[in-house]
């Protein structure tokens, strides 16, 4: 019969081969050989087809066999040559116990991360309690309830990615005020810390995404020397000591008055660098008393309560208390960076 005779051939060459094996590994080969879809064992499948009805279940027999013999005989093997590998492996390892172990390195906040808790722990001690807000949100949230009205020349300071007609990547995290009047009474008092998004060109100075921590306090007879009064604190709490800075008038949409906050750079000491582009001088925050519309948006009666609103940067901060001059350090992800902090 052909298929006993190539059964037993295939029995000879397996033997002459396993005899040749070395290594675990070369018997691992010997089962793809033999045992593996295209291999010799799988290949007498197909001469079945020439056996007669009475001869198949016999053949089927053998070649099970075979199959399980090979099997069984490469296993046994295996095991044999790892045994004398790791054997042999442990004779010519040397290991000094005697040597110190190697350094574990704990993980570390981000700078990011360590600058918005600081702020975040110095406004809640003051007073302020935490929100968040969605970083994909509405047209209205970020533009419409904060006084941006459709086609409103103020949009363009922001260059915005949208999504859909309506989504768009939060361009600050003054988007959390008016969902925060819509579900609270004053008095309100509270920071909003988040991720913000802009079409900006890439600088020393600037990214397309950033950090930004929101601040607002809601009440009767809230007024801008409240406002001035709560910045100039935050200020000494945040630097330990009392710092040089200058307020300017400025327009945003969602405040009246308005302004702009500077801090002396502390990279040059207010002579004038790159960072602060020769100016001495580092805009970190935009301020004001909150805009009657947008209180009104967020179903606050204006006539009975005022209220001030400011956000910071937060790479600004760090970029100032670190003494850092390039704002893409802190998502280039390098560990000679980070790892100073």
């Amino acid at each position: 019969m052909a298929l006993r005779e190539k059964i037993d051939e295939i029995r000879k060459g397996f033997s002459l081969d396993i005899d040749k094996s070395k290594t675990s590994k070369d018997v691992e080969d010997l089962k793809v050989k033999y045992l593996g879809r295209k291999g010799s064992v799988s290949s007498l499948m197909g001469l079945l087809k020439e056996c007669t009805d009475q001869e198949k279940p016999l053949c089927g027999k053998l070649i099970n066999d075979l199959k399980n013999e090979i099997t069984n005989f490469c296993e046994e093997k295996i095991i044999d040559f790892s045994q004398k590998e790791v054997e042999k492996r442990l004779e010519e390892e040397y290991i000094d116990v005697t040597m110190p172990g190697r350094e574990a390195y704990l993980g570390k906040y981000h700078p990011i991360s360590q600058m918005t808790k600081q702020i975040v722990g110095i406004l809640e001690g003051m007073g302020f309690s935490v929100e968040s807000g969605p970083d994909l949100e509405s047209d209205f949230y970020n533009f419409e309830g904060l006084n941006f009205p459709q086609e409103h020349p103020a949009r363009d300071m922001q260059d915005s990615f949208f999504v859909t007609g309506d989504l768009l990547l939060r361009t600050h995290t003054s988007n959390v005020q008016v969902r925060v009047m819509e579900k609270s009474t004053p008095p309100i008092r509270v920071i909003a810390p988040g991720r913000c998004f802009r079409n900006e060109t890439i600088s020393s100075r600037s990214h397309v995404f950033f950090h930004q921590v929101e601040a607002f306090y809601i009440d009767e007879h809230v007024s801008f020397a409240d406002l001035l009064a709560t910045m100039d604190e935050f200020w000494q709490k945040l630097f330990g000591k009392k710092i040089k800075t200058r307020y300017r008038p400025s327009f945003f949409p969602f405040v009246e008055p308005g302004l702009e906050g500077d801090i002396a750079c502390s990279v040059c000491s207010g002579e004038g660098c790159r960072l602060c582009k020769n100016t001495g001088w580092l805009e970190v925050i935009g301020a004001g008393m909150i805009h009657p519309e947008v209180l009104k948006a967020g179903g606050i009666d204006p006539e009975k309560y005022s209220g001030y609103a400011w956000g910071l940067g937060v790479e600004r901060l760090a970029m100032l208390l670190y003494d850092i001059k390039d704002i893409r350090l802190f998502t280039e992800n390098d560990m000679r960076f980070l790892s100073q902090f």
